[in-house]
C-alpha cells in the first residue's frame, strides 16, 4: 500500500477488526485537572509502548502515575495497557498503597501533549522519531525521558537542546549506565589518573547503519505503517522493522540508516556516552575522524584535540569500553569492572578527589529533578554530544575518507558533502517543529 493509502479512517477500522476493548479518545474530551503538585506523584504519558517501552514500563509504574500512552501499533498499545492493569492489581491485592487514576490510549502522541494533567512524557520510538516527539514535548511544556541513542541525526540533536532549555523542561536521555556504580568507579578513577595520563580508549560495539532493503510484506491489522515511518523516507513495511507484539523481540529498524544508525548508534549510544563521561567531554567531542582503509565495519579512529585516540575496535570481551594509560589497562562493560594492574579497580576514591554526579536510579533521578528543577544525570546535552559523535561516527564510515569536526561549531570544517549528512532526511512536507 502507498504512503497516501493509509488513513485515520482505515485505521480506526482496522482497530475494529482485531477486536480490542478500548477506545481511542480525543484529549478534548478528557478536560484537564491542572498540573499535579510538586510533592504528589508525577503524571506520565508514554509516547510509544513497544518491547523498550515495556521495559520502562516496570521501572516508572509504581514512581509515577502512568495515565496514558500513545502508540500507532494497536496490538502493542493494547498490551501496553494490559500489563500497566496487571502490575496495578498485583499492587492492590498486597496492600501496597498505589494512585492509579485509569489509562487512556491514544493512536495519535499529540493528544497526549494536549492534555494539561499529563506532567511529562516518556519516548521510546524509532529514532527518527525522538527529535519530532520531543520537541513538541518541550514546546507543549511536558518535561521529558528520551530514549537512546537521543537524535538521529546532529542537526536534530541541537534542535532537542533549544527547545528544551527554551521551555525549561527536566530533559532525560535514556544512557542509565550513567546511574551505575561500576560505571562511575571505572570513569572516576579515569577522571582522578589512577590509570595515569590516559593514551588510548577503544569502544567495542556493533556497525554503522546500512540503507534499508528489506522486500514488501504484507501490512498486519492494528498497525498505522505510514505514521510509523512519519518523518523519515517512505518504505514498504516489512515485520523487522516492526515485528507484532507476540514475538516479544527487539526490532531491527535501528540496523537502518533512514530509521536507525546501526548499532554503532545503539550500543555507541551507551558506550561511546561512558568515554565520554570518562574524558570529561559531555560537552564536547573528537576533532578528527578516520575511517580504516577499505569498506571495513570498524577500525575508526577518532582523535581529541588533547591527543586522546578513541578507537572503535573489538577488544575481545563483548560491548564495552577499554581505557589505556601509562600506569595500565582498564575494562568497563555491564558485566566486567577489572585492570591490569588489578589494584587500580580495587582503588577508592579520595577525600578531595574528583566525584561524579551518583544517581542511585536513572528513573527516579529525572523525576527527582522534575520537582526540585535540577539537571538530571544524563541531561539533553550530555545525550546529544553522545549521539553526535555516534551520527559522525557513521558518516566517516559511509563517506570512508577523513573529516575534520568543530565540536564548537558542530560541523565539519574539511568537507561540503558530510555536512549534508548533519541534517534529517525528511520525506516532502515534514519539517522540526518550530521552537
Amino acid at each position: 500500500m502507498s504512503n497516501k493509502q493509509s488513513t485515520r479512517r482505515s485505521f480506526i477500522k482496522s482497530a475494529a477488526a482485531v477486536g480490542f476493548g478500548f477506545s481511542i479518545v480525543p484529549a478534548h474530551v478528557l478536560g484537564g485537572t491542572g498540573r499535579t503538585a510538586p510533592s504528589d506523584m508525577i503524571n506520565l504519558g508514554f509516547i510509544g509502548t513497544g518491547k523498550q517501552a515495556r521495559g520502562l514500563l516496570g521501572r516508572f509504574w509504581d514512581k509515577a502515575n502512568v495515565i496514558a500512552g500513545a502508540d500507532v501499533d494497536l496490538n502493542k498499545l493494547h498490551y501496553f495497557h494490559s500489563l500497566l492493569e496487571k502490575n496495578y492489581a498485583a499492587a492492590r491485592k498486597d496492600g501496597r498503597n498505589n494512585s492509579f487514576k485509569g489509562f487512556t490510549s491514544y493512536d495519535n502522541y499529540k493528544e497526549i501533549l494536549q492534555r494539561k494533567d499529563i506532567d511529562a512524557v516518556v519516548i521510546a520510538t524509532p529514532d527518527h522519531w525522538h527529535a519530532m516527539q520531543a520537541i513538541e514535548a518541550s514546546n507543549a511544556g511536558k518535561h521529558v525521558y528520551c530514549e537512546k541513542p537521543l537524535a538521529h541525526t546532529v542537526e536534530e540533536g541541537r534542535a532537542m537542546v533549544k527547545a528544551a532549555r527554551k521551555n525549561k523542561i527536566v530533559f532525560q536521555t535514556g544512557s542509565m549506565q550513567r546511574s551505575n556504580r561500576n560505571f562511575r568507579h571505572a570513569c572516576e578513577l579515569v577522571r582522578n589518573g589512577y590509570l595515569g595520563k590516559i593514551k588510548e580508549v577503544i569502544v567495542t560495539v556493533g556497525d554503522q547503519g546500512v540503507p534499508y532493503n528489506l522486500p514488501a510484506k504484507p501490512l498486519r491489522a492494528g498497525l498505522n505503517w505510514d505514521a510509523w515511518v512519519g518523518p523519515a523516507p517512505y518504505n514498504e513495511f516489512n515485520p523487522e522493522l516492526a515485528p507484532p507484539v507476540e514475538q516479544d523481540i527487539f526490532p531491527n529498524w535501528r540496523n537502518f540508516k533512514e530509521y536507525g544508525g546501526g548499532y554503532i548508534a545503539d550500543w555507541g549510544a551507551h558506550m561511546f556516552d561512558i568515554a565520554q563521561w570518562a574524558l570529561g567531554m559531555d560537552e564536547s567531542g573528537p576533532v578528527k575522524l578516520i575511517p580504516p582503509p577499505g569498506k571495513t565495519p570498524k577500525g575508526l579512529q577518532l582523535i581529541y584535540e588533547n591527543g586522546i585516540v578513541m578507537k572503535h575496535e573489538d577488544f575481545g570481551r563483548g560491548q564495552g569500553v577499554r581505557f589505556i594509560g601509562e600506569n595500565g589497562r582498564l575494562d568497563i562493560s555491564r558485566s566486567i569492572l577489572d585492570s591490569d594492574p588489578a589494584n587500580i579497580t580495587s582503588a577508592v576514591i579520595k577525600p578531595g578527589e574528583t566525584r561524579l554526579y551518583d544517581s542511585q536510579d536513572h528513573y527516579y533521578d529525572w523525576l527527582n529533578a522534575i520537582k526540585d528543577g535540577s539537571k538530571p544525570i544524563c541531561d539533553v546535552e550530555i545525550g546529544h554530544r553522545t549521539s553526535t559523535i555516534c551520527n559522525i561516527a557513521n558518516i566517516a564510515y559511509w563517506l570512508n575518507r577523513p573529516l575534520d569536526w568543530n565540536p564548537a561549531k558542530e560541523k565539519f570544517s574539511n568537507d561540503a558533502e558530510a555536512n549534508t549528512m548533519l541534517k534529517p532526511m525528511f520525506r516532502e512536507g515534514w519539517a522540526l517543529p518550530a521552537i
